[in-house]
Order: C-alpha cells, then structure tokens, then sequence
C-alpha cells in the first residue's frame, strides 16, 4: 500500500468539502431554480465603456452581450464612424435609444434582430416619386445557402433610392421603374449579391456567408481571444467535425484534424474499452513514471476526452506551446486541450434526436496457411535444421484427405486403445481458420442521442442523453461495451451583478468480456493457433486441443462497470463595467466495479463423456473510488481607450485526488453459477488449500497554484502576452515544493500596417508570431518523488532453495530513495505565421518548434551489488524534441448554392536524445546525441540462390566469415554485407564507439503526420471526405507473425505470406520458389532473421478515414411535418488504407500487443437521421 502525504499543501476550504457542506451546495443548486424563474420577465442588459471607437465594434459588443443581432445596409449607415458609449447595466432598448439619440439612425427590434435605418432627407424619401412610372412588380424570398430565410435583408434597386426589406420569413416586394434594373441584395454578415430582372416577377435569391475569420473567438486558458489577437500556438475544431462520425468516442474522430495532436492506438487495440493515446507534438519525456500526456479540460476541469458524449461537444482548442499552456503550469508541460460543451440559448425550445445503426468488421485478419501447405512449410524448415520432419507421412496424407473431402474425422484417437481424442499438435487434421474461427465476420452496433434546449433572458438550459451498445468480434463468449450519458446546464442571471452555471455530468461505462480474452491470447492465436488443431471433436464438441475457443467460450466472464459523477459550479461577479471576478468549483467522484471468475473448462472423450481440460477456478473482485476536487477563483478586468486594449488576469487554483482500490482473489470455485468470492471453497483442483489474494492501494496528492496574465495589443497590430504561474506539489520534499512557470509571447499583424494597404484586398491577415516558455512536469505514475520510509519486503515460501524439502521464507532490503529528485523542466519556444487570403477563403498557419526536456528521471548509476538493494534514480536524463506543423484550409461557398471547402495539415517532429547515463553507450539502450527510434542492423547483400554463391560469399570474409550469426550457411540464406571490412560479420561490443558491422537503417517514429479533410454542399446535399496517414516510417518486426518460423517449434506460426520463402527443391510439394521474399525457414535458428535492410518495412501508410453522404429536407418540406431540420446520412470509417506494410499488420496497431498482433480495428458503416422539432 502506498499512502503519499500532502505535507504542508494548504487546500482552500471549498476543496475540503464534508458531507454537510455537499447537502447544502445541493439544496443551494435546487433552491436557485425558483430564482431564476423571476429573471424571465428581464430584458438584457448591457455595460460598455468604449472611447473612439467604430460604431461597429459597438453593434459588435452588444451583440456578444445580448443574442440579438443588427442588420443594416452599410453604404446607408456609417459604421466606420468613431463614437465613444458608456453604459452600466443598462436595458438594451435604453442603450439603443440614447446612443441613436440625435441621429438620422432609427432601429426597429424584430426577433433577434435590430433592423437600421437612416432616416436623413434622402433617405426617406425612399418610395419611387409619383411622376415615376412603376415598370414592374418584383417579389420573392430571400435565405441563405441553407434555405433559413433572412429577415430584414435590404433589397435596393441600384442606382436609385429605392428600397424595401424582407420581413420575418425572408420574404419582399417591390415597385421597380424598368425591366432592365438590377436588384442589389444585401445583409449584415453575407455578401451583397446584384440580380438583373429582366422579364421575371418573382425573384428568390440565396445569399453567401461571408468569412469572419477575423473575428472568429478562440478557447484559451481561462478566456477567450480573438483568433487575429492570439500569439500562442492554438488550433480550435468545432464539435461540428465529430458529428455523425461512427466512432466509439470523441478521441477517435479527433485523429488527424490538428496539426501536431497526435492521436494513436492503446495497448488494446481495438478492443471496445482501450482509449487512444494522446500526445501532442511528439515525444515529451522517457523518465521513469514521467507521463507526456496533455491536460485535457473539460469545462475548465480535467476530464476524460474518451468518455464524453460527442454529441455534447461545441468546440475544441489544442494549445501546443509554453505560451498558450503555461498558464495551467506543472499540469500542462506538453499541451491543453480544452473542450467547451454546448450550452442552451434563449428562445424556443429546441429538441435536436440523433440515431444511428452501424455495421462493423475487422479492418484486418491475417489469412493462415491452409493445413497441407503449413505442414509442409514446418517440414522444410525441420529439414533445413538437419532434423526429422515434424510431420509424418501418413499425417500429411490424412491431412490431404481431409481437405479433399475423403475423411471426416478432425483427429483420431490419443492411441489404439484409448478413449480420449489425440493432441492436436501431435495429430490433429483439421484445416481451421483460427482468426476466422474466433472473430465474427461482422456486427451491429446501435447510437442514440438526445438533447433539449432553450429557454429565456436571464435563464438558459441544456439537457442531453445518450446511449451507445457496441457489441465486439468475439465469436465465443462475446464481449460488448455500453456507455451512457446524461448532461445538464444551466446559465442563469442570479442578480444584475452576478451569473451562475451549473453543469451536471454522468457517464456510465459498461464493459464485458470472456476472462480469458486477454492480448496475450490474440498473440496465441498466431503462435500456436495451427491450422491442424481440431475446433471440434468428431463428435461435435468444442474441443482444447488445445485451442483457445473453449476457453473463450466457457472459461468464465469478466465484467466493469465505471460511474463518472461531475457537478461544476461556476459563478461570475461583476464589480464594474471592465472588472469581473470569476470562481469555479467541481467535484468529480468515480466508481468502478471488476468481477471475473475462471471456470473449469470440459473435453469429452470418444464416448461423449466430458472430464476436465483446464483446471483452474476462481473469483476475483476489485473495487476503486476515486475523488477529485479542483477550484478556480481569478479575476479579469479589461480596458480599452482609443487602440489601446488591455486585459489582465489574477488568480489561483487548487486541486486534490484521493484514491482508495481494494481487491481479492479466491480459489475453488463451487458451483459455476454462483460466482462469489463466499461462495468459493479456497482450495485448488487437487484440494489443496490456497490463501486468498487480498491487496489494497490508497493514494492522495494535490497542488496549489497562484497565476497571472498581462495582455495588450495595439489597434490590432502589435501584441504582447506575458504569464506566470506559481505551482506547488505534494508529490515533492517541502524544500523542493514550489516552481515558477513563466511565459512571453509577441505577434505582429503586418497585415494592419499602412505599407499593407495595397495588398490587403488579397492579404487580409498576416500575422508573426514568437514564444517562449518553461514548465515543470509533476505528473509522475510511480511515486519516484515521494521519500517515504518503505517497509521490508517480507516473501512466503519463495525461497530459491529448500530447507528440510521446504522452500523457506525471505526478507530483503527495502530500496533507496533518493531526497534530491527534482522536478522535470520543460523549455519550449516557438515562431509562426498565421495568414488568410483572398477575402478569407485562404486561411493556414505553420509554427516551428523546439523543446527540451531536462532533468528527467533516468536510471541509476551502477553500484558494487553489496549494497543489497536497487540504487535510487536520479534526475540524469535530457531530450530535445524539434519539428513543425502546418495547415491550409480553402472555402468557399458560391451564389449558387454550391460550396465546398478542403484542409490539410501536415506535422513533424524528431527527438534527440541529449544526455543519458549509458556508461558503455549499449546500442540497447538510450545514448546521448542519438535521434529516439533508431533502428541499428545488418546492411543485407541478399539470399544465396546456389551453395556455389554463398561459398563465394563465406569466402570473401577471411576472419570469421557469418559464424558469429549462426553456422551451415546454404543456398537461401542471407549474405550479410562487410561494412567495415574486417573480414568477418558481427556486432562488435554492441556499442556506439565499437558496433561492428551495424548500421542505422532506419527510424521507427513517425514522421509527416498528414490529414486531408474535404467536402461540399448543394441544395441539400453534402458530402465529406477525410484522409489521414504517415509519410514516413520504418518498422522492423522480430516475431513469428512475420517470419513464420521464428525459433523453436510452439513459438512459430504459418501465414499465407510466409510461404513465400526459399525452395530449391523441384520436387518440393508446395513448387519451385527461387526468388523469394523470405529465407529458407531453419527450425531452433535465427541466423536469418537478424535485423537487416532487407526486411526493414517502410510503415507509411494513406487511410480514408471517413466518408460520408447527407441529404437535409428542404425547409419547406420540413416545416410542413413540423420540424425544423431532417437530414439523413451514410458514413463509413476506415475505409480504404494504401500501404506497403505486409497483410498481417495494420498501420495503426504496429507497436501495440505481441508487435502488433492484436483485437483488430473497425471499419464501420452507419446510417443516421438528425432531427430537430
């Protein structure tokens, strides 16, 4: 048990929430209901303090503060003018009033929106003078490419005053003085569009929205930026992008949408519970315990990105720098991302139903040789070996005639007279499939989501649900994964001078699984999963022969059950019109329940009797809770006068984890059915007694930390960002506790400046951008920085030896700990350009990056072996990581109708390693000065084709020839270059100062992440196509899933792809193969298979990720069944996959599992419907 102590952290009283103090906070979360049920009747209200400014930025302001939004015709009004306002809480009709006191401006209020016009002497006299002949009458509806009509657009017949204006559902008439006119049609936010009449009376036009890259907001830590004023490395992803995706969770369908976020398979592979790794421009850090893994903040608390409903995502922003992250301190060395969830808005309720039916198969099954051909591909790595073939004669025949049809029987009898049927390595006949056999071909899987909305001024909600039953592959036993959502979010203006959010998050994970489908037993499936081995018996019963299925199926279940409760409360207070105080605070408790129980498994002999083929039962249950605390209290306060605007920020944070796990484990079980750990006998099959297992864990830690934020920037040009963060941790020494974090940033917007000016109508922005930073990393798995007193390690009976027959009990040292273990430092700096062209349609960014991780936790410095126990480790280990990320991002959409768009994004990055206490400079290890992920081999001549040229071969290396590697060197084996021309082939020390004839032939980290997303839209239709791939990667595979014949006999296995090895043999049953891919398989040999050029993969790959067809009703269509939105949709996820990997690998799962020998990924079909009432 492990016990980590605070020592000296001073945690807030809000953290330290007793019981009582949770009663009230709920009756408080209840009690404010019926308040905010006052706040209906309220109008908005607003507070501005703008000097000189545009009247733009002040229609600007009010619409971010209130949910209306202001249309006009701006070559009629000024919005270029300055004008200055300053207002404190004010009514919004009151504000209009007096601020277009004393103007020729006039506004009309009509659902949302503030429609302008200028009442001057011209102006009003905007009807067409009574002398002037009426040519025609012009009607029609005015909308956007969408179809949603748009009130208050300004239709104006060019050249004269006159003018008239959609009403509420985009629909307008007009008297026109000629035929030949041209309307000119125009709306705030959408580009004027000029129509010539001609002989038509009625006149629909569709408008196109214009970009606002300029003003678009951006998430960033503890606020929000204008993306033109954002001098961090940040990319934003709307929730839009997740949607309608058939993936399991958000983390997946993040894959290859941000530069530099790089998103990848966990141990699991595509079993249903694993959650993709996430990291962020590369590797971070190797230090023990030492976790690279980015702050994920949900809400602005950290939460699980895997287990969020999708559905429920609005927006998502990726800090990648020190500048953008420091601001989080120790919790984000290597990146944030924050995601901001959906909220309600005011006004009608709004019920939005997703549901989807998907159809998965494995993306990929290894195909296994057909029994006659393994066989003899196991014989003839038998005889290259000198040794006696593993199959017999009469085996191979029986073999034959089974395939052939002739026979029957899968396997016979154990011997002459016996009544149990024969092992299947030593005589099974079968031709099974195994990967076929235990995975289903495919499966249906079910997505529904739920959400409601609206609500009023002053009083929004947002309430979702969803479900998702995903069953998985496993053919026997079956296993299936469920998760459930429900959120709840309430904004709300308690008073004038204060607002409240509270959120409501649970989530329920439920996953089940047959005990014994663990990923050693998918490595089982290539190693000792012969096509020889029975299914079944000739009697029809699932048969060990062994062979996994019986095991699968009656060997028992494994089933957990994980509970998230999330409440956030998060209060804002309005002192002033530039001065807000902000706290948040969020309890976060998780639940989890294990079971699973091994029962006896049963053969049954020639007679059909079963009697007991695996012999062990047990029950195991494990329980953990898990409590988290964080507080947020920061004040913000703005000020802007003429192009001056400042911001800065003040705050602290504090946040705890308390941990509690206890488990047990209990031989014996009694009857199958009853799986309970009372319920267990404690004795093994032989009836001897067994302790139980019993084993507990607690852990607590916490952290204070103090920050600050000073922002300024001129008039939209010049921008400095400064940060400071002051962070302490349990996890160190109190004299080792505190570290600063700071931070600077600089842009430069060239775009603003006056020798632009000719180039802005191409160049809208251009902005530089430079940072630099340091953090400090705390986030450590394995307790290396906690210096607490250990207790001897005490062993039962697991002595080595025997006293009087009796293996004793033993006691060691306990380890050292080292008191001097600092924290790891992070120092990232960062330069970029931001820029967009072509009136916004051209947007991209790149950024260039370099960071070093310094004093890491490495390994210990080696001692004479009296010491008696392990040396502590030491901070002794540095890394240097550099590289870059791009993207570049086109849309469009034409008058028409018709819009399309295409992003792609393009990262890398290497890591160095700089310092590392390798003494011999071991090439198995890390070495100072080398690149992470070197592969060092053999440079590879080729395969002898005669003895004649492997006898020339042997010859030319007069000191030893490739004795070193192996002996009876032949036709089909591998020529080993002389790279140092010493005469002989090996390894010298294995060392970087003496590697013999090694080399480095490649790198096995990616390189040249890419991602490629399109689409387009037309009345209705859409269509959406994302790619995503590696550029560059090498991958060498050491294991029987690529050589086949790897070592002895039970670790080797036979893929269609291995038969493609040397026969010289005409006579050979399975044909002449002189230019193979592969050597001559030599059983108990490996001298073939050392890592060379030869058999190095080039791992790049192209995927299409996603595909996907929509189709939305026309609104017309929609409103008359009484809804307001019905799309439908086809989406497909891995779908096509160009690489030159081998068959037997994916791309994807190459590292994970027995080299990539595991639970296959999903392509995954879906068909959806979208609905909102």
């Amino acid at each position: 048990m492990k016990k980590s102590n605070r020592m000296g952290i001073k945690i807030p009283c809000c953290l330290k929430i007793t019981r009582s103090v949770k009663m009230t906070l709920l009756c408080l979360m209840i009690s404010i209901f019926p308040v905010h049920s006052k706040t209906y009747s309220q109008k908005n209200e607003i507070t501005l303090n703008l000097e000189h400014v545009k009247m733009r930025s002040v229609f600007l302001e009010i619409q971010s503060q209130t949910d209306y939004k202001f249309v006009y015709n701006n070559k009629k009004i000024d919005e270029e003018q300055l004008v200055s306002i300053k207002v404190k809480n004010k009514p919004l009709q009151m504000v209009l009033d007096n601020f277009f006191k004393g103007t020729n401006i006039s506004y009309v209020l009509m659902d949302k929106q503030i429609i302008l016009k200028s009442n001057s002497n011209e102006e009003s006299n905007a009807k067409v003078p009574a002398k002037q002949v009426q040519a025609a009458k012009i009607s029609g509806i005015v909308t956007d490419v969408k179809g949603i009509p748009l009130p208050g657009c300004t239709i104006q017949e060019k050249g004269t005053k006159n003018a008239a204006s959609t009403d509420f559902d985009g629909k307008y008439f007009i008297d026109v003085t000629s035929k030949q006119s041209i309307l000119v049609f125009s709306f705030l936010g959408f580009k004027s569009q000029e129509i010539a009449i001609g002989d038509r009376s009625k006149i629909n036009v569709s408008l196109v929205e214009e970009s606002n890259i300029l003003n678009e907001i951006v998430v960033v830590g503890y606020g929000v930026q204008k993306k033109t004023n954002v001098t961090g490395a940040i990319a934003t992803v709307s929730g839009k992008v997740l949607e309608n995706r058939p993936v399991q969770n958000a983390v997946q369908g993040l894959q290859g949408m941000v530069a530099g976020l790089n998103i990848t398979q966990s141990g699991g592979g595509g079993t249903l519970d694993s959650k993709p790794n996430i990291n962020i421009r590369g590797t971070g850090t190797i230090g023990d315990g030492s976790s690279a893994n980015p702050l994920i903040l949900i809400d602005g608390s950290e939460g699980d990105l895997a287990t969020i409903n999708p559905s429920d995502i609005d927006n998502i922003s990726v800090l990648k720098d020190a500048a953008a992250s420091s601001i989080y301190g120790s919790r984000a060395p290597f990146g944030v991302i924050l995601v901001t969830t959906k909220k309600g808005k005011s006004g009608k309720t709004i019920v939005n139903i997703s549901s989807s039916t998907r159809i998965s198969k494995p993306v990929l099954i290894p195909d296994i040789l057909d029994s006659y051909s393994f066989a003899n591909y196991f014989n003839d790595a038998f005889k290259n070996a000198g040794k006696t073939p593993f199959f017999t004669d009469e085996r191979l025949q029986r073999i034959k005639d089974f395939m052939n049809g002739t026979i029957t029987t899968t396997i016979p009898p154990k011997g002459t007279n016996s009544n149990v049927w024969g092992d299947g390595y030593d005589q099974g006949n079968d031709n099974v499939d195994w990967y076929k056999a235990v995975f289903k071909p495919s499966v249906i899987s079910h997505e529904n989501n739920v959400s409601i909305s609206g609500g009023k001024e002053g009083l929004t909600y947002y309430l979702s649900g969803a479900y998702l039953d995903q069953p998985g592959f496993m053919n026997f036993g079956g296993d299936q994964y469920k998760r459930y959502n429900t959120t709840l979010r309430i904004n709300a203006d308690v008073f004038k001078w204060m607002s409240l959010t509270y959120t409501n998050r649970f989530i329920r994970e439920d996953y089940a699984r047959p005990s014994y489908m663990t990923d050693g037993a998918f490595a089982d499936l290539a190693r000792q999963g012969w096509p020889v081995l029975p299914l079944y018996d000739p009697n029809g019963y699932l048969y060990n022969s062994p062979s996994p299925a019986l095991r699968l199926r009656d060997g028992g279940r494994q089933n957990k059950v994980e509970d998230t409760f999330v409440q956030q409360l998060n209060l804002v207070f309005k002192l002033s019109l530039d001065w807000k105080i902000k706290w948040d605070v969020t309890y976060q408790t998780k639940n989890a329940f294990q079971h699973w129980d091994l029962q006896y498994t049963y053969n049954h002999d020639v007679n059909g009797i079963p009697y007991v083929a695996h012999n062990r039962s047990e029950v195991h249950e494990d329980a953990y809770k898990e409590d988290y605390y964080n507080s947020n209290i920061y004040t913000d306060y703005t000020k802007s006068f003429g192009k001056h605007h400042f911001n800065a920020l003040l705050g602290m944070q504090a946040e705890s984890t308390d941990y509690r796990a206890f488990g047990a484990t209990r031989q014996g079980v009694i009857l199958p059915e009853i799986t309970a750990i009372d319920a267990t006998s404690g004795t093994d099959y032989s009836g001897k007694t067994v302790p139980p297992n019993v084993n507990g864990d607690y852990k607590d830690w916490s952290l204070n930390g103090y920050f600050g934020r000073i922002d300024y920037n001129y008039d939209g040009r010049y921008m400095i960002q400064g940060n400071l963060r002051y962070d302490g941790s349990s996890r160190y020494r109190s004299d080792n506790r505190w570290v600063w974090s700071p931070s600077v940033s600089l842009g430069w917007n060239v775009a603003r400046e006056e020798f632009w000016k000719p180039l802005e109508e191409i160049v809208g922005m251009f902005k530089l951008r430079g940072s630099f930073g340091t953090l400090s990393n705390q986030n450590d798995a394995n307790g290396n920085y906690y210096p607490t007193y250990l207790t001897q390690p005490i062993g039962i009976a697991n002595g080595s030896w025997l006293v009087n027959g009796t293996r004793p009990n033993t006691a060691s040292a306990p380890e050292l700990r080292n008191k001097a273990l600092t924290w790891e430092t992070i120092q990232t700096w960062d330069v970029g350009v931001d820029f967009a062209l072509f009136d916004n349609k051209l947007t991209g960014s790149f950024d260039y990056f370099n960071r070093e991780t310094k004093n890491m936790v490495g390994p210990a410095i080696e001692l004479p072996v009296i010491l008696g126990t392990r040396v502590p480790r030491a901070n002794n280990t540095d890394l240097e990581t550099y590289g870059f990320d791009m993207n570049i991002s086109w849309k469009q959409q034409l008058s028409n109708g018709f819009g399309y768009y295409a992003t792609a994004l393009l990262a890398d990055n290497r890591t160095k390693i700089t310092k590392y206490p390798n003494q011999t400079g071991t090439l198995s290890q890390y070495n100072a000065g080398e690149l992470d992920g070197n592969i060092w081999g053999y440079q590879t001549i080729g395969i002898a084709k005669t003895t004649a040229e492997m006898n020339a071969h042997l010859n030319s290396l007069p000191n030893g020839g490739q004795n070193s590697l192996g002996n009876n060197w032949n036709a089909g084996d591998i020529m080993y270059k002389d790279v140092n021309g010493d005469g002989k082939i090996d390894q010298g020390s294995n060392t970087l100062t003496d590697h013999g004839d090694l080399v480095k032939i490649g790198n096995n980290k990616p390189r040249y992440t890419l991602g490629f997303d399109t689409g387009a839209n037309y009345k209705g239709f859409d269509f959406r196509a994302f790619f995503q791939g590696v550029l560059k990667r090498d991958y060498w595979n050491d294991t029987p899933i690529f050589w086949g014949m790897k070592g002895g006999v039970w670790g080797s296995t036979g893929l269609v792809q291995h038969l493609d090895y040397f026969r010289d043999d005409a006579n050979s049953p399975l044909g002449l193969n002189i230019d193979s891919y592969y050597p001559r398989p030599v059983e108990g040999q490996d001298k073939n298979q050392k890592a060379q050029s030869r058999y190095l993969i080039n791992a790049a790959y192209m995927r299409l990720k996603n595909i996907q067809f929509g189709y939305s009703l026309s609104n017309q269509v929609v409103q008359k069944i009484g809804m307001t939105k019905v799309r439908i949709y086809f989406s497909a996820d891995n779908v096509i996959t160009w690489t030159k990997i081998p068959k037997m690998f994916d791309p994807e799962t190459l590292d994970l599992g027995q080299n990539g020998n595991i639970y296959p990924l999903s392509t995954t079909y879906s068909i959806g419907v979208n609905l909102s009432l």
